[in-house]
This record gives C-alpha cells, sequence and structure tokens, in this order.
C-alpha cells in the first residue's frame, strides 16, 4: 500500500487530491514566482483526520506541508514533490465566543475577518487585521505571526494569541498557554512557519471596539519629509492605532485603483489613525494634524465620519493589487528597520532600483518599521525573476545592516533562507536547528523552510569554511 492509498482509506477519497488538475491549486501560495506540485494533497475534516495523515505520513517517511489560505508570500507553504500538502481549510469552526472574557476559541481554517464579524454584536474585535484579512486564515497567521495596520498600537498575532493546540506526527497534542511557567512557548510557535508542529485550536484575545477613530492624511513634497515625520508623531508620545506610508508610485496606483481622494501629486503620503475616547481622538487627531503640519506636510485631510475613515484606509489596504495592474508581476518584500533610518533606507532602495533597472513601489508600516518594498518584473522575460531576487536580496541585507531584520511578518519561508544566512551566524542557526529537532526529530514537518542549512550558507559565502570543513564538523548537518 502507498501513502496515497493509505490517505484515501482514512479520510475517504474527496479529501485526498494527487492528480496535476486537482493539485495545481496547491502548487504555491501568494509567492506564485516558485510553483512545485505535491504528491498528494490531503483535505481532513476534522482533527482526528489531521492526526491520522500525520501518522500515516510519519509511517511511509513522507513530508508535510501544513497550509491554510495560501495567501503567505514568502513561499512557506510551497510544495515538495514528494510531500503531502495537508490543507486545513475545513477546520474553520469558531468553537467557542465568550465576550465576558473577551476571548474566541477557534480552529485553524477561520478567516481573520471572520473573528471580527462573529463578535461584532458584542462590541468586541480581533484586532490584528493583515492586508489580506479577507481570505487569510487564523491557522496561518499564528504560524506567520501576521501584523496589519494596526499592529503599532495592538501588537502583532503573538501579542492576541492566549494559547493554541499543536499536534506532532504522531498526532499527539500539545497546549500551549500564556499562563505555562518557564520558557514562553506559546511565543516560540507563533511565527514557527509550521517547523514544529499542525495548530489545530487557537484562543484569542478579543478587545472593545473603540469609541471613536479619525484617520489624519497628510501629504509630502518629499520622501524624506514624511519618513521623519513619523518618528516626530512618535516622540511626542502619540500611539497612532496605525501609521501607514506610500510612496508617490504606490499612491497613484492605489487611488487609481480605488478611487479615494488620495493627492496624487504629492510624492508621499501618510496615514495616521488614532482611536479611544470622542474626547481623546479629537485631542490626539489634532495635535497629529499639527505635528505633521509642522514637518512639512502641504495638505492634511482629517476623516469626519466613519464612512470617510473606512473609504481611505481602503486605498491603502488595496495598495498591492493595485501594484499589480502596473505589472506583469511583483515580488513584496517585508523587511524592519529602525524607525530613524526610514529616510536612509528609501534612499538606497531607491539607488539599487535605478541599477537594476526594476521599478518599486514602497508600501509599509511606518509605525514599527515594517517595509513592503513591491519589485514590478516581468517573470516572461529571461533572468528577470533572478535579477529581482537578487535585488530583494539586497533589501533585506540592507535592513540587517542598519539594524534591523528581514522579515517583520510574512515570515522566511524559501524566499528570504539566503538572507537568514547574513542576519545569523552559524551558532545561532544550530540553535534554531536544534529547536527544531526538539519538537520534530523526524525532520518531516515543512523541511527545507524557514531556517537555512549550514552547507547552504556557506555556499551562498556568508559562512566562514577552513581548510573546506565548515565549523564544528562533527556536529550534524540537519
Amino acid at each position: 500500500m502507498d501513502v496515497i492509498q493509505a490517505l484515501t482509506d482514512a479520510i475517504t477519497t474527496k479529501n485526498v487530491l494527487s492528480s496535476v488538475e486537482s493539485c495545481r491549486p496547491y502548487e504555491c501560495d501568494g509567492l506564485s514566482a516558485y510553483r512545485e506540485k505535491p504528491l498528494a494533497v490531503a483535505l481532513p475534516d476534522n482533527v482526528e483526520q489531521v492526526k491520522a495523515v500525520l501518522r500515516i505520513c510519519k509511517q511511509y517517511k513522507v513530508p508535510v506541508i501544513t497550509r491554510g489560505s495560501g495567501t503567505g508570500l514568502a513561499g512557506g507553504t510551497l510544495p515538495l514533490k514528494d510531500g503531502v500538502v495537508l490543507g486545513l481549510s475545513k477546520l474553520s469552526e469558531i468553537i467557542k465566543i465568550d465576550p465576558l472574557q473577551r476571548i474566541a476559541v477557534v480552529q485553524p481554517g477561520v478567516r481573520n475577518i471572520a473573528v471580527s464579524q462573529a463578535v461584532e454584536k458584542y462590541g468586541l474585535y480581533y484586532a490584528p487585521d493583515p492586508s489580506s484579512q479577507i481570505a487569510c486564515s487564523i491557522g496561518g497567521n499564528v504560524a506567520e505571526n501576521s501584523g496589519g495596520v494596526h499592529c503599532l498600537k495592538y501588537g502583532l498575532t503573538v501579542h492576541n494569541v492566549l494559547s493554541i493546540k499543536v499536534l506532532n506526527m504522531d498526532g499527539e497534542e500539545s497546549n500551549f498557554d500564556e499562563k505555562d511557567d518557564g520558557i514562553d512557548l506559546l511565543a516560540l510557535m507563533n511565527g514557527s512557519e509550521g517547523l514544529l508542529g499542525v495548530i489545530v485550536e487557537i484562543k484569542l484575545k478579543l478587545l472593545p471596539k473603540p469609541e471613536a477613530a479619525q484617520l489624519v492624511m497628510a501629504a509630502f513634497h518629499s520622501v524624506s519629509d514624511c519618513a521623519d515625520a513619523v518618528t516626530s508623531v512618535l516622540e511626542q508620545g502619540i500611539i497612532p492605532a496605525g501609521l501607514e506610508m506610500m510612496d508617490k508610485f504606490s499612491l497613484m496606483a492605489a487611488e487609481e485603483f480605488a478611487k479615494v481622494g488620495y493627492p496624487t501629486e504629492a510624492e508621499a503620503l501618510l496615514l495616521c489613525e488614532v482611536d479611544g475616547s470622542h474626547a481623546q481622538v479629537q485631542t490626539d487627531a489634532k495635535r497629529v494634524a499639527d505635528i505633521l503640519s509642522q514637518k512639512g506636510a502641504y495638505k492634511i485631510t482629517v476623516s469626519q465620519s466613519e464612512k470617510e475613515r473606512i473609504a481611505l484606509w481602503q486605498g491603502r489596504k488595496n495598495a498591492f493589487p493595485a501594484v499589480g495592474r502596473f505589472s506583469p508581476d511583483y515580488y513584496c518584500m517585508d523587511g524592519t528597520i529602525p524607525r530613524n533610518k526610514l529616510a536612509f533606507v528609501l534612499e538606497e532602495i531607491d539607488r539599487l532600483s535605478g541599477i537594476y533597472g526594476l521599478k518599486v513601489a514602497n508600501v509599509f508600516h511606518a509605525g514599527d518599521g515594517n517595509l513592503h518594498p513591491l519589485i514590478l518584473y516581468d517573470a516572461n522575460k529571461e533572468g528577470e525573476l533572478q535579477l529581482t531576487e537578487k535585488f530583494g536580496t539586497e533589501i533585506l541585507n540592507l535592513c540587517v545592516d542598519v539594524g534591523g531584520t528581514i522579515t517583520g511578518e510574512h515570515g522566511v519561508g524559501v524566499e528570504k533562507l539566503n538572507s537568514m544566512c547574513h542576519q545569523y551566524n552559524t551558532p545561532e542557526l544550530e540553535i534554531f536547528h536544534g529547536i527544531k529537532a526538539v519538537f520534530d526529530d523526524t525532520g518531516l514537518l515543512n523541511p527545507g523552510k524557514a531556517v537555512p542549512t549550514l552547507h547552504r550558507c556557506a555556499e551562498v559565502g556568508q559562512m566562514h569554511v577552513h581548510n573546506n570543513q565548515l565549523p564544528h564538523p562533527h556536529l550534524e548537518r540537519f
């Protein structure tokens, strides 16, 4: 009996896909530049079937790539040709809502926005709001530690998850809770990209909806003035609910797509949202507007209604698809830098854009320095994807060199493996591999993602090799 037959016997024929046509939708995630047909796709109906899939794959020594909605942008769910994609989209039940404790217990396939919709009648909501929130799943959010435009004030996924239930390759359950003593394993599981276990249940923190919110939109004649204004707002002790920046290309694309009234003559646009009580919002909105005026904003718009506030956000929320209309393909980066380096890094990206001859649209969470440069390219032109990858690697390495990191919320996946070699040295990478081995001694959970092998780092020239040997040659290389 082969693994496909064993899976079919365990979770029924309708839940196992193996033909070329049926597997096609699962050959990539949102990073569509990389594709691979999996050996099979398993779509269990419940947790018991998930356990069965894991046990069978362990028995046959078949890799398992866990997948949520497939909206990830780093190739985290890129299949292996000899691996099984474990799709959790059918595990989409909101198990429990407790408005008094302000919690929701959900399965991993529940969509991000569905949580807020389900608890809206209680005056509550779930704070993390990735731009893909209408489609992305909570399980995927935990796996990548997703953020969103409001993460500056309300935190990333890790700050809004209270506990999770995880399965290992034997189908055994483990629970990680914020109240656990000792090492914060719950935080470790957030952003672990499917390497350490399969998440089957999540308890989320809910927040009361703010009494009021206003959005301040400021247009600038220069990108550097706009970037400097970000720091000025925060230095005054104001913590906005969201603080987003767009350059000229991205705001023009967003305006053409969403038609929300963005000033297309501006070189840069800043969106700053404040929330809280009515009195606090009025005070903070005026303070923000005054600060931005002092820092060079030539045009300021303050939303006067909830409808207008939501409309102004729609341009930013749709910036990625809007930019996609201008090029056959784009490559979305995800570096994070200190806020005081924003102006310098944007100037460097512009310089590199000229060198590589590839246009870039800059859209990012300015409040926490999370950049999302979109490199436009045409995959049909020979060598242009490789050129784009090289450009993207330079951007990520630049983020590290100024004191930042290669990812803020998209994860490492396969996209940033080489940049991991730039950010971390040999002992640190060995610790990562050691952690992986503790949680997954089979090495079958999403192999080849997030943490590069030491040999890979040597090949890309980021690791010291002496006399044709890596450091600590006696250690096993995972």
